[in-house]
Parts: structure tokens; sequence; C-alpha cells
């Protein structure tokens, strides 16, 4: 079932109040093996093995673009670790095909567009990509790195 997040908006007229209700879409995030929602609310949620073989659960946002995330406090993760991300539902290992150090998630925009969404799994690197299979939107300050990024078929097969 697909997640609804309403807002309320009050208006003060007079002595009443009015409410007005107006629905904002937000994107679905699914594993790229299961196809389970991995979205909660305001997170994605992962599971994270770090070098160290620690094992966690990490919430990261769903705005690309946006690198915030949270996780307990006894789960230690270091600038530059490079950690293994991993569904929440199936345990499939999220590496992509293009780079080791890039992770695969699959994304449905609030017109029902979908698109293949790849981010760094090195702590404190900041590079996304979304692509379509025809272009690829690249966003943070180390999404340079990964240059070599190409776009194909091989993105169509997880849309």
């Amino acid at each position: 079932m697909r997640e609804r997040v309403f807002i309320l908006t009050f208006i003060m007229k007079s002595s009443f109040c009015i409410s007005i209700k107006k629905e904002v879409k937000m994107n679905d995030f699914l594993c790229p093996k299961c196809k389970e929602h991995i979205r909660v609310g305001d997170n994605i949620i992962f599971k994270v093995k770090t070098t160290k073989k620690q094992i966690g659960l990490l919430l990261l946002s769903p705005q690309i673009g946006n690198y915030s995330s949270i996780k307990h406090p006894s789960f230690e993760i270091k600038q530059g670790d490079a950690l293994s991300f991993f569904c929440p539902v199936c345990n499939t290992s999220l590496m992509s095909d293009i780079h080791p150090n890039l992770a695969l998630v699959l994304m449905k925009d609030e017109n029902g567009e979908s698109y293949a969404v790849y981010f760094s799994q090195v702590a404190g690197e900041h590079s996304t990509y979304k692509t379509d299979g025809d272009a690829v939107q690249a966003t943070g300050e180390d999404a340079g790195k990964y240059t070599y990024f190409k776009i194909g078929d091989k993105f169509k097969k997880y849309l």
C-alpha cells in the first residue's frame, strides 16, 4: 500500500477555523531484488556492515542530495569507511554492478516514474546518481568521482 502524507493547513477566519487537507506525494524506494518498500516515514532503512564486521541499521533521508543519517550511537561509522549496504527485508547486498563503492535502490517518484538511484557506500562521500536509463542526474560534492558513469540498457533492467 502506498504511503501518503497529508499536510493540514489551518486558516483563521473571524471566529472559526477552516481546515484544508492537501496531499503531499513522496518518493517510494524499493529493493532492486525483492521489490519491497524500504522507506518508512521520513527515512530509507538499510542494514549496513562496516569493514570491522559491525552490523547495524542506518536511516538515510529520501531527499536526493540530503546526506543526513540516523543510527544508534553504539554503531560506529568513521569518515572514509567502506560500508556494505543490504536490503533490510531480503538481506540482499545492494552493491551495484557499476562500481563496488556504489549501492543501488529503485525509486518511484510522485508521478509514478521509475528511476535507478546509485549512491556512495563510502561514509562521508556525497555522491548520488538518479537515472531513468537515458539520462543521469548527478548530485553531491563528490559526484565527479564516478565520472565514467554510463547510461544504457544495463540500467533499464531495474526500471
